[in-house]
């Protein structure tokens, strides 16, 4: 049988230069809008002088109220604490300094990463389906009118001191940091969680009572009319202190990492009742308002430390001490330093040593990623009904003369070659694919840029091409051959585990929709294997190997978007 080994690119790719990728162009998007109505967009820019326009109102009204005989009263009945109970600690212990700094150090990466994240799909939705139009926040201009265009295309760029990194289209190497420093602040969290309850530092974080909105609203009156509540952070918050970091350390936090998960295909093909409601837009949606959040919280902490008393309270958290010494001052000093220098130097890392991040990212996060790759899941979570009616484009077309004479032929020449670790090398052509056994099934396509859509599939079971090729025992991996040319050069190609070859949900499409495959959705034939995220699924295939290893196909890395753009060849998350 015709090898198509020979028509892949070898190159093992180190590291991200100005040919990488294909040399994609920047790209710059806009300011972030949001969706008034149907079709009026209001630019969140805005809320930047409209924001000094209420702070400043917000002040007079104050300052005007404050004089009130009512409202001083109030104040003085709720000066803006509430009572903890008599057995809570003072004080902050040695460890919290260190959780603190270690969650400030963790965060940075995060949500930087996350941003670059975003960009490579600068679109929200609260509809399981990205429609076009339909999304309520936007970084992009309104979508063309081109039928093929592609949400690679899609794609902008960011600053190298904003993203990590900031490279158009690097989503690949931004999940690892992402994924894999999220691992770590999860860990972080989880000695904090266990810490705070066996000393009892969560007592003071957890409001006690229903007079800390009384209390609040007083703090609020007292900052607005900057005459503000003395600081005594080292016995008790304020109220509007408690609620802020309740909300963070109880709220935003564990709703960060169940959000994280629910975009996750193999978790959202299993558990099919949560995910028919809380979709992987909504989820992904809802991920970016805590990061809204988390970005808010630390601007306003920030502000209200250094303008409150900074010695003092960089005392107590970096010092565990109550005075107005510059002792916390200089462990704070050096801290920032580690932090701007790992600011600094992460996007530059990432640009050099991009395999050193992808190994380190999945060591991290891999464990996660095995387990959830395991599980299965059956048809009929969706109906018809479900179908999107946008189904967005992807990857680069191919435009070789063989695709294109099959194409002009209606594919009544082609054959699907089917060899390698097999007893029984077969080639197939669309007539006899269309004979066998008939595989339908409607899931949800999750991209690794974060669009999403329901489609129905019509085909072959890959239990079925199983059954026919009869792989020999030491096969482990399956080679799925592509039409197309990656970016780079070479045919695309992806190597996916043999026993997800078993899976109920895996096959070869030929049908979309009730409809014969189209062009920019891979025709003649593509996979769908729906514990897997988009890039995986080889659309316009042409033939199929099964292997012991994949370290001698292509980059030997185990796929395309992995030798060339660092994506990974196992992605569950």
């Amino acid at each position: 049988m015709r090898s198509f080994r020979s028509e892949l690119d070898s190159t093992h790719y180190t590291a991200v230069d100005e040919h990488w990728a294909g040399g994609l162009p920047a790209q710059y998007g806009v300011a972030p809008r949001v969706r008034i109505g149907k079709s009026k967009w209001f630019n969140l820019l805005w809320l930047i002088p409209i924001g000094l326009v209420l702070l400043v109102i917000g002040i007079a009204v104050a300052k005007g109220i404050r004089e009130l005989p009512a409202v001083q009263d109030f104040i003085q009945q709720y000066p803006g604490e509430s009572e903890l109970p008599e057995n809570a600690p003072v004080g902050f212990p040695a460890w919290l300094g260190w959780q603190h700094f270690l969650n400030a150090f963790l965060m940075i990466f995060i949500i930087r990463s996350g941003v670059t994240i975003i960009a490579d799909h600068p679109r929200l939705y609260w509809s399981r389906h990205s429609t076009p139009g339909k999304d309520w926040l936007r970084m992009q201009k309104p979508v063309p009118s081109d039928p093929l265009y592609t949400s690679k295309q899609d794609s902008i760029t960011l600053p190298d001191g904003v993203g990590l990194p900031g490279r158009r289209h690097s989503i690949g190497l931004a999940r690892w940091w992402h994924l894999g420093v999220d691992t770590l602040w999860l860990l972080n969290g989880i000695v904090f969680y266990v810490l705070i309850f066996v000393t009892g530092q969560w007592m003071r974080l957890v409001p006690m009572s229903w007079d800390v909105i009384p209390h609040s609203i007083s703090v609020a009156i007292q900052y607005l009319s900057l005459d503000w509540p003395t600081e005594n952070g080292w016995v008790n918050y304020n109220g509007l202190q408690l609620i802020a970091y309740f909300i963070t350390v109880f709220i935003a936090a564990p709703a960060a990492l169940i959000t994280g998960l629910g975009m996750s295909p193999a978790l959202s093909t299993k558990f099919r009742t949560i995910s028919s409601v809380f979709s992987i837009q909504v989820a992904r949606s809802l991920h970016f308002l805590v990061l809204a959040w988390f970005v808010m919280f630390i601007i306003i902490h920030v502000t209200l430390v250094l303008t409150t008393g900074a010695l003092r309270n960089l005392n107590h958290m970096y010092a565990s001490r109550d005075d107005s010494s510059w002792v916390g001052f200089l462990i704070f000093a050096a801290s920032m330093v580690v932090i701007i220098v790992g600011w600094v130097a992460a996007t530059p890392f990432t640009y050099r040593h991009p395999r050193v991040v992808q190994k380190v990212g999945y060591a991290l996060i891999g464990p996660a990623q095995r387990l959830f790759e395991h599980i299965d899941s059956k048809p009929g979570q969706y109906a018809e009904k479900d179908i999107s009616p946008y189904f967005w484009h992807n990857g680069k077309f191919p435009e070789s003369e063989e695709y294109k004479k099959l194409q002009a032929g209606t594919f009544t020449d082609y054959k699907l070659q089917i060899g390698g670790l097999v007893d029984n090398p077969v080639e197939l052509d669309l007539e006899q694919l269309r004979a066998l056994s008939h595989h339908e099934q409607i899931t949800q396509h999750f991209c690794i840029q974060g669009w999403s859509g329901v489609a129905k599939w019509g085909g072959v079971s890959m239990q079925t091409i199983l059954d026919i090729a009869k792989p020999k025992p030491e096969a482990k991996w399956v080679i799925f051959y592509s039409f197309a040319v990656g970016s780079d050069g070479g045919i695309y190609y992806d190597a996916q585990p043999i026993e997800q070859m078993s899976y109920k949900l895996t096959m070869l499409a030929y049908d979309m929709n009730d409809e014969t495959l189209s062009f920019g959705h891979g025709a003649p034939l593509r996979l769908r294997n729906e514990v897997q995220l988009g890039f995986k699924l080889v659309k316009w295939i042409k033939g199929i190997e099964f292997v012991e290893d994949f370290s001698e196909v292509g980059g030997g890395l185990g796929g395309y978007d992995n030798d060339h753009e660092f994506f990974g060849y196992r992605q569950s998350i």
